[in-house]
């Protein structure tokens, strides 16, 4: 099918005080969010927006209350240790988000002084800022024209304009559409737009069983009129996540401590604190220390069972091998920690997956 340009039956102004009249009397109360004629905090709208990619609103919502609560501001948080931010981070996953949050503040304190600018090509400077948060910022912190296009926008746009092609080869179509709909002046409520779409995929036009009785973009909405709202938008099928495997090694040293290892900062898990472990693959290598790059020699003997985790693009079965060294080795990024102070660390899941299969067989 061609890239047809897509238009809107009804004009942009009208479908924006439409949904802007919905979402005076609906928006969702969240802790990032301010009261009408208020400011919005840059540094709250950016936590909030990192935050909130691949999480949801209910399991973010912790997070923030406690982010700032111990990291006020963006130089507080800036001057803070990365270790100390990646432990707050636990649980939220995608720990590259919270490497880059950290990089992102350090930026901001030294180049800007702490401020954040409005510029978007300076926006998207900044360490782990893209399109959307750069556009997001833009209009939710400074009310600033910007096409903010999440998930949701994304499924809204689908349907108003009823555009059948699957996800995500229709993304850049779906994008137009919500620029054309966007508002161009600060007198829109550019913010208060953004957050209304995002509300609106949210609570009413949800992927499944979409209320589209109680939308107020419902008589301008081509997929509602035809009755296929939920049919869209469309989805190219998944494909399998490809299995990989390897060994984790629980390694007790002398009263009993366990050697944990910092992960390279680049990479999956970057910074963290791992279990060694044999590199993770299709076709795995042999379990020994030598393999997970272990200075040292001794029997091990694996306990039953696997632990297993899935990554964004990977499933991973991992065994568990249980070691005893009657001598502390060190090393750069070596850590030897009694069992009882794991929670000291910034582990991430399958690292946790890992201490408590351990402490359940050994």
């Amino acid at each position: 099918m061609k890239n047809k340009k897509t238009k809107c039956e009804i004009s942009a102004p009208a479908l924006r005080r439409s949904l802007l009249r919905w979402y005076d009397r609906h928006a969702r109360t969240m802790p990032w969010r301010t009261r009408s004629g208020e400011k919005p905090d840059p540094y709250h709208v950016w936590l909030s927006e990192i935050m909130l990619q691949q999480t949801t609103v209910a399991t973010v919502g912790p997070y923030f209350l406690r982010f700032i609560e111990k990291w006020p501001t963006v130089e507080v948080l800036a001057d803070a240790a990365l270790d100390d931010v990646l432990h707050g981070w636990q649980g939220l996953g995608y720990y590259a988000r919270a490497r880059n949050l950290h990089r992102c503040a350090q930026t901001l304190r030294d180049d800007y002084g702490g401020a954040f600018p409005e510029d978007e090509a300076a926006l998207l400077k900044l360490p782990g800022i893209g399109g959307y948060t750069a556009a997001a910022i833009r209009a939710i912190a400074f009310g600033r024209p910007a096409n903010v296009v999440d998930g949701n926008v994304e499924r809204v746009m689908a349907r108003i304009f009823a555009i059948p092609d699957p996800l995500p080869g229709i993304k850049p179509r779906l994008n137009e559409a919500a620029a054309e709909l966007a508002p161009t002046t600060q007198r829109g409520r550019p913010g208060d737009y953004a957050q209304a779409l995002m509300d609106l995929g949210a609570t009413i036009c949800t992927p499944r069983k979409p209320a589209c009785a109680l939308c107020p973009l419902s008589e301008v909405c081509k997929a509602a009129r035809a009755g296929i709202a939920e049919e869209l938008p469309r989805r190219e099928p998944k494909a399998d996540k490809p299995l990989r495997r390897g060994t984790a090694f629980w390694i007790e040293g002398p009263g009993g401590t366990v050697l944990l290892r910092r992960r390279p900062e680049k990479g999956l898990l970057g910074g963290m604190m791992e279990f060694p472990s044999t590199p993770w693959k299709e076709h795995p290598v042999s379990a020994t220390p030598d393999n997970a790059g272990l200075p040292i020699s001794g029997v091990s003997y694996d306990l039953p069972g696997t632990v297993r985790h899935v990554f964004t693009h990977f499933r991973l079965e991992l065994s568990v091998a249980r070691l005893r060294v009657t001598a502390r080795f060190e090393g750069d990024g070596l850590v030897w920690c009694p069992p009882d102070r794991l929670g000291d660390y910034a582990l991430p899941t399958v690292m946790k997956k890992i201490a408590r299969h351990a402490l359940k067989h050994a």
